[in-house]
């Protein structure tokens, strides 16, 4: 984990915090473990519907395990580690570029062309391509 303070995994119904919470004021430490099982509160809550996990269902638990108004990000000084992104893809239809850090390794199409034009599911006329900036 590099800037995020806790995630939750459902089903697997376990959390997992940042090491450098333990630099952090306790009270943070155990903010944060509320935060992570408000998440794990809700999905269980929800059985297998779908939801989002800042929204209702997640504010509601907050509420629930007294942390009302608790909010989706903290802001505790974790840096960020940037990462340059070597990699660009192109889609052949709307010719947009998608920058990315590791390479693709299988087939992958333009998510909104996919969207737009197939009813969201796959089509090889999509596929991204590599792009090579011109120079």
């Amino acid at each position: 984990m590099q800037t995020t303070a806790g995630r939750a995994w459902w089903p697997d119904r376990t959390i997992e915090l940042n090491p450098k919470l333990r630099d952090c004021e306790a009270e943070e430490l155990w903010r944060t473990l509320k935060h992570e099982l408000a998440h794990l509160i809700a999905y269980e809550r929800c059985g297998r519907r779908h939801i989002d996990p800042h929204g209702n269902e997640w504010q509601a638990a907050c509420a629930d395990l007294g942390i009302p108004g608790e909010k989706p990000f903290h802001t505790l000084p974790f840096k960020r580690r940037r990462m340059k992104r070597n990699h660009a893809y192109i889609c052949p239809n709307c010719l947009c570029i998608i920058h990315r850090v590791r390479p693709i390794q299988r087939s992958v199409a333009c998510y909104d062309c996919c969207r737009k034009f197939n009813r969201g599911s796959y089509h090889e006329r999509f596929k991204l391509m590599k792009h090579k900036p011109l120079t």
